[in-house]
C-alpha cells in the first residue's frame, strides 16, 4: 500500500494556500457548450486568484472513448486561450494527468477504505448489471454484513468482486456548495456506489475524488447534475481524513425552458459554432455570461477582463438558455471592433469559398463586408457574382427609388463604357469621377448612373459595396466586359 501521506509528502511542490482548479473532460467526442463553460469558469477561478489551472483527462470509461477526442480537447483549449499550467502535454508536479496512467493507485486507495470499514467487497454476481438497471438494493446485499475475515478469504481465493462504498444507514450528510449553500440529505437515500469494478477499473465517482486530493485541487467546478453525488464524495473525503475542496455546481445550459442542449438534437458544439462563422472571442464572451453576471449593463468583455472581474457570487442558480441570436449579436460586435487587417485574415477562407479567381484581392472584398457581417458564413453567399456574372433579367435595371428606367440605363451604359475605357489608373477616385461627370452631363441624380453600373457589373441588386467598389475589385477589363453584356440586354 502506498503511503497515504503522498500528497503531504509532495506539499513542497504545491505552495501552501495556492488555488488549484482542474478541468477534467472525458475524451468522448466533442466540446459541447456546457463543457466549454465549465472549462472557462474553472480557468477564470484560477487566474483571478493567481493560482494554477490543470487539465486532467478522465478516460476510465473505456467504452465511451472516441479516437481523436483528446486532440479536440487540446485544440479547443488552445483556440480559446485557456492555457493550462499542468496537464498531460505540459507535465507538472503531480503527473501523470491521464487517469488510465494512474490505474495502479485506485485499487490501493479503495483497499484502504475497506480496511477502515468505509467500503466493502461485494461478491454478488449480478450486482453491477442490477445496479445499472436501478434494481440493486443495498439493504438486500448480503456482502455488506460479511466479516472482514470472510471477505479476505473469498478475495484471496480469487472470487470476483466489486468494491462498494459503505454508506451509513442512519443520519444525514451535509455538504456546502459555493452556489447553492448548505445541502443536507438523509443517508438512507444514498446508494452504496461501486468504487472499483470487477475488472479493476475505478468508477468516475471514485477516481475523481482520489485524483482531486492527490493533485491538491481546491475548487471543483461541475454541473449541478452532480449535486446528488456530492454527499457520497464528502463521505469518501471524510473516510480518508482528507480536506474537502470547495464545490461549485453550475446549473445546466438549456436549449429552451424545458430541454438541455444536446448534440443528438442538433445543438452546436464549440467546433460547430466556429464552422458556422462565429469568432472564438465572441463565443467565450457569450459562454461566460451563460449563468454568470458581473453586474451592470455592460456585456462585452475580453478574456483578460474576465480574469480580473470573475467572482463566484455572480453565478446563478437558475439554468441558462442558449440563445443563438444573442450569440450572433455578440459576434457582430466583435467583427465590427476588429482591425481591417484582422477581419481580412479571418474572412479570407470564407471569401475564397465563393471567389476562386486569384486575381481578385480578398482583403479588398473584406473591406466591403466588415460592417455588414454578423457571422462569417454570411460572406460567401454575397459574393458569387465576383467569379461569374449571374444570369439576370433586364427588368433589374428598373428601380423606382433610384429613378432608373430601361431607357435611362441604356443611355448610361452607352456613355459610361467609353469613359471607363479611357481611365488609365483604375482607382476608386477615377471610377467615381467618370460617373460624376456623366451625372452632370445628363443632368440627373447620381443614382440614375450608379444603379445601372452596379447591376451591369454585379448582375444582382443586393451587393456588398456599391458600383465604384465592385468595378474597382473586378478590374477594368472585366468591368467593361460585363457592362457590354448589360448593354446588349438593353438593346
Amino acid at each position: 500500500m502506498k503511503d497515504m501521506t503522498w500528497f503531504e509528502a509532495n506539499e513542497k511542490k504545491i505552495p501552501v494556500g495556492e488555488v488549484r482548479t482542474r478541468f477534467a473532460p472525458s475524451p468522448t467526442g466533442y466540446m459541447h457548450v456546457g463543457n466549454l463553460r465549465t472549462a472557462l469558469y474553472t480557468y477564470l477561478i484560477a487566474r483571478h486568484a493567481g493560482g494554477k489551472f490543470i487539465l486532467r483527462i478522465e478516460d476510465t470509461d473505456r467504452g465511451r472513448l472516441i479516437e481523436g477526442a483528446t486532440d479536440v480537447i487540446y485544440r479547443t483549449m488552445e483556440e480559446c486561450h485557456l492555457e493550462h499550467d499542468e496537464g498531460p502535454d505540459v507535465g507538472g508536479p503531480v503527473a501523470p494527468y491521464i487517469q488510465s496512467e494512474r490505474m495502479a493507485m485506485y485499487k490501493e486507495y479503495a483497499d484502504l477504505l475497506v480496511e477502515k470499514g468505509c467500503a466493502y467487497r461485494c461478491f454478488c454476481e449480478k450486482a453491477e448489471s442490477e445496479e445499472d438497471s436501478g434494481e440493486f438494493n443495498r439493504a438486500d446485499d448480503p456482502c455488506r454484513s460479511l466479516s472482514k475475515e470472510e471477505s479476505d478469504v473469498r478475495a484471496a481465493a480469487g472470487e470476483p468482486y466489486v468494491i462498494r462504498q459503505r454508506i451509513p444507514h442512519e443520519g444525514t450528510t451535509t455538504f456546502h456548495d459555493e452556489i447553492f449553500g448548505d445541502i443536507t440529505v438523509e443517508n438512507k437515500t444514498l446508494d452504496d456506489q461501486v468504487l472499483i469494478k470487477r475488472d479493476g477499473m475505478p468508477t468516475y465517482n471514485f477516481a475523481n475524488v482520489v485524483d482531486d486530493h492527490l493533485m491538491g485541487i481546491t475548487h471543483v467546478v461541475r454541473g449541478s447534475e452532480y449535486l446528488s453525488s456530492a454527499p457520497k464524495y464528502n463521505l469518501l473525503y471524510e473516510g480518508f481524513g482528507w480536506n474537502i475542496p470547495k464545490y461549485v455546481h453550475c446549473s445546466p445550459v438549456m436549449r429552451d425552458a424545458h430541454n438541455k442542449m444536446s448534440k443528438r438534437h442538433g445543438d452546436p458544439s464549440y467546433e460547430d459554432l466556429i464552422a458556422q462563422g462565429y469568432l472564438t472571442n465572441a463565443v467565450i464572451n457569450y459562454v461566460a455570461l451563460l449563468g454568470w453576471s458581473p453586474g451592470g449593463e455592460r456585456e462585452i468583455y475580453s478574456l483578460d477582463e474576465l480574469k480580473e472581474i470573475f467572482d463566484l457570487k455572480g453565478i446563478s442558480k437558475s439554468p441558462a438558455i442558449f440563445d443563438i441570436e444573442k450569440l450572433k449579436y455578440f459576434n457582430a460586435e466583435y467583427i465590427r471592433a476588429m482591425s481591417a487587417e484582422d477581419f481580412a485574415k479571418v474572412a479570407e477562407p470564407f471569401i475564397r469559398q465563393a471567389v476562386k479567381n486569384p486575381a481578385i484581392d480578398p482583403s479588398a472584398i473584406a473591406a466591403l463586408l466588415q460592417q455588414r457581417t454578423e457571422v462569417l458564413t454570411d460572406i460567401a453567399p454575397k459574393l458569387d457574382f465576383f467569379d461569374e456574372l449571374p444570369e439576370y433579367d433586364a427588368e433589374l435595371f428598373v428601380h423606382q427609388k433610384s429613378k432608373s428606367t430601361l431607357e435611362s440605363a441604356k443611355t448610361v451604359l452607352e456613355q459610361i463604357i467609353p469613359m471607363f475605357a479611357e481611365i488609365t489608373e483604375w482607382k476608386d477616385e477615377e471610377i467615381l469621377s467618370a460617373m460624376t461627370k456623366l451625372t452632370e452631363t445628363m443632368g440627373v441624380k447620381k443614382s440614375v448612373v450608379m444603379w445601372p453600373v452596379r447591376i451591369g457589373a454585379a448582375g444582382k441588386a443586393v451587393t456588398p459595396g456599391g458600383a465604384v467598389e465592385i468595378c474597382r475589385i473586378l478590374g477594368k477589363d472585366e468591368t467593361l466586359r460585363r457592362l457590354g453584356v448589360a448593354l446588349k440586354k438593353l438593346a
